[in-house]
């Protein structure tokens, strides 16, 4: 898609806020990925355009179908953590976790320690979406435990393996009492979060929410479980290929690691102190196909109503989009039936929609992901930029929409809508929009 060919769409103007509730902005970002940790570094890492996919290296792959995944390399807790014992009390899941929101809150200027802050505890909580939790954790201590028996297991097994493991241990260290909820809708689980944290502030039970998505998934037996069901790309010798959403040649998702975690606001208290705003998030939509754990409901009909829920209650038309950052998970079936619900949503429009999925570059990190790209489209508002879907080379005829390749498109968007779709047959989509 070239400059002269885009479409232009209608005033982003929202039209149906009901009045009396609040409106919720993005304040803040943290990110841990394996193409950048911080908001800084996650986005040098979309400009990059390199994709991070490798062999894996945290075990011996070479017993699976699929042997590749997206790595965090560079991270290291103690740049977060310095308390030595209370280091040992987090495992990798909830390192991940409590970096990216101490990051999410160096990046909005909000320290909830220091007694000038607007906030009280009771005033903030903490959503996070993960699919496996601390399982890895829980998988290296089951091969102690076998090999030394129960006195040898980690006493923190338990405190560590639980969804709310991460978010719990966000609130202990930086004392905040508000709601406190962690979900496990599989791959829209990190969507799921910020929706249901909009929700939250929006209905004003909570002025601000950290809130986003954290998985720390790479362990033999997780990883394995996936390759076993052919879930996950096989292309081992090309790993940095691996993930090619809409591309005729696509063999399935690549598994990744991180986490993202946004702070949201109420819009008036962020003015009143000055915060930087990315954005903010209008509407929020969730769905189940109830029809197959692993396979999306053929035509998508339902992932067509999460998108219309979600424009319905941001109150802007499907001609008032500027972008959509698709799931694009670069598997056969979801890829074709995203298209599908794209062109039931948006009609015509949709074969002139600038649309791209970034997970090429940072690799599929399950219930993290959705957050990862909402972090994503949120500095999209920033620096007017949309990026291309890395490794689109030969479109499949039933992916025949218009997905930025190349290098990516300088572009000016008004709102986004992100798509995030999951085992179970969940599905969920937020419409971001510029303040």
């Amino acid at each position: 898609m070239t400059r002269e060919d885009r479409w232009e769409p209608e005033s982003a103007q929202s039209t149906n806020r009901p009045s009396g509730q609040k409106r919720v902005v993005i304040t803040g970002l943290g990110a841990v990925t394996p193409i950048g940790i911080g908001q800084k570094g996650l986005w040098e890492g979309v400009k990059r355009g390199v994709s991070a996919v490798q062999r894996v290296t945290r075990f011996d792959p070479g017993q699976f179908r699929s042997q590749v995944a997206a790595q965090v390399n560079d991270f290291d807790p103690q740049d977060w953590v310095h308390d030595g014992k209370k280091l040992r009390r987090l495992d990798r899941f909830s390192q991940f976790g409590l970096a990216a929101a101490m990051l999410a809150l160096e990046d909005a200027g909000l320290n909830l320690k220091d007694a000038a802050n607007p906030y009280s505890p009771e005033e903030v909580g903490c959503y996070i979406g993960t699919a496996l939790g601390g399982i890895t954790y829980a998988e290296e201590q089951h091969e102690i435990y076998m090999t030394d028996g129960i006195r040898a297991v980690s006493p923190l097994l338990a405190l560590s393996i639980f969804g709310g493991a991460a978010s719990c241990n966000i609130a202990i260290e930086l004392g905040i009492n508000g709601p406190n909820i962690a979900n496990a809708n599989s791959c829209a689980s990190g969507t799921i979060a910020l929706g249901e944290a909009f929700r939250v502030i929006k209905q004003g039970v909570a002025r601000a929410m950290l809130a986003g998505g954290v998985e720390a998934p790479l362990a033999p037996l997780v990883y394995g479980s996936f390759s076993v069901i052919k879930a996950m790309s096989s292309a081992n010798e090309t790993p940095e290929l691996a993930c090619r959403p809409f591309d005729r040649n696509r063999d399935g998702f690549v598994m990744a690691e991180g986490s993202a975690i946004l702070l949201l606001e109420e819009y008036e208290s962020a003015v009143a102190r000055n915060a930087p705003i990315y954005g903010e998030i209008l509407g929020y939509g969730t769905t189940n196909d109830a029809y197959h754990m692993t396979a999306p409901l053929p035509g998508g009909s339902q992932a067509t109503r999460s998108m219309r829920m979600a424009l319905y209650e941001a109150g802007l038309s499907p001609a008032q989009v500027g972008y959509i950052n698709a799931h694009a998970s670069s598997t056969p079936l979801n890829d074709k039936t995203e298209t599908q619900a794209l062109k039931q949503v948006f009609g015509e429009l949709a074969y002139h929609l600038p649309i791209s999925g970034t997970k090429g570059l940072h690799g599929h990190a399950l219930g993290a992901t959705g957050a990862i790209e909402a972090a994503i489209c949120s500095l999209i508002f920033r620096h007017n930029f949309l990026p291309p879907t890395t490794n689109l080379r030969d479109a499949d005829p039933e992916c025949d929409l218009a997905y930025i390749k190349d290098e990516g498109l300088n572009c000016k968007v008004d709102t986004i809508l992100s798509n995030s779709f999951g085992f179970g047959g969940i599905n969920a989509a937020l419409v971001l929009g510029r303040v």
